[in-house]
């Protein structure tokens, strides 16, 4: 896989403050809107449906038609406007197939061109939204709403693999995604002992 790594801040902790006034601008409104809307009208028509209409093949077809669109934009739209990211899977001439998760390179001036608002509207919604259905998930297999199983399950696997996708793009290919959790919970564990000593010796 080619890994073109940049350090696109998951949860935006490591921008300098000086830069977070220039940064805090929706660069693009329509993208924003796109990545949420899709995912989050899924979610509401999953819950609602059944008290706007009887028919489940039109609550199920709905819910999958949101779903592929949030899919779909997420992937080749909003992750490479927003964070700087893509991810995609090419077949070569012999037959194998090959993931390929890229990062926009940074700039001669060293300035990423993703704001801080747009970044945390983007990882927000892809980290939430699946956590969402899987808690369906769980819900509708403890109900025994086996007809609804099938299209939960889409949720999370459509959803799922945007999450992993961009994951993989953030961190880098090769890189274990647990040590990189524990070296992030370690800096946060940190931050906040030094801020409490700061308090305290003042």
């Amino acid at each position: 896989s080619n890994d073109d790594i940049e350090d696109v801040s998951l949860f935006d902790a490591d921008d300098d403050v000086s830069r977070r006034s220039k940064k805090s601008k929706i660069r693009h409104p329509v993208a924003s809107f796109f990545h949420l809307f899709f995912r989050v009208s899924a979610i509401v028509v999953y819950l609602l449906c059944e008290l706007l209409t009887s028919s489940f093949i039109a609550c199920m077809v709905t819910i999958i038609l949101l779903l592929s669109c949030d899919f779909w934009a997420v992937k080749n739209v909003t992750g490479r406007l927003m964070v700087g990211l893509r991810w995609w899977n090419q077949v070569d001439d012999d037959g194998r197939s090959h993931w390929v998760f890229e990062a926009r390179k940074v700039s001669t001036q060293g300035s990423k061109t993703s704001s801080e608002a747009e970044s945390r509207i983007f990882w927000l919604g892809l980290i939430t939204c699946p956590m969402i259905w899987v808690i369906f998930a769980f819900s509708a297999l403890f109900s025994f709403k086996v007809k609804w199983l099938a299209v939960v399950v889409m949720g999370v696997v459509l959803q799922g693999a945007n999450l992993y996708g961009y994951i993989r793009c953030k961190v880098g290919s090769r890189k274990n995604l647990t040590s990189m959790a524990t070296n992030y919970l370690g800096k946060q564990f940190l931050r906040q002992t030094v801020a409490k000593e700061d308090q305290t010796a003042s």
